[in-house]
């Protein structure tokens, strides 16, 4: 994704969407999250997974 993308984004994501930022297989993303080891914060909503795009930012060095 660009600079430009991340930037852009909601307050939260969905996990998908956080492991493109993050270069993450969609497999190895929901394992991570599952696990509670994903590399920034996740919030489980239901059977949904949100990365909190302020820490993904952060994690990616863009935090403002």
């Amino acid at each position: 994704m660009s600079r430009e993308e991340l930037l852009a984004l909601p307050v939260a994501v969905d996990l998908d969407t956080g492991n493109r930022a993050l270069g993450l297989g969609r497999s190895k993303g929901y394992e991570l999250a599952k696990r509670g080891e994903y590399p920034c914060r996740v919030l489980r909503l239901g059977n949904a997974y949100r990365v909190v795009t302020a820490d993904l930012l952060d994690l990616l060095g863009l935090a403002a």
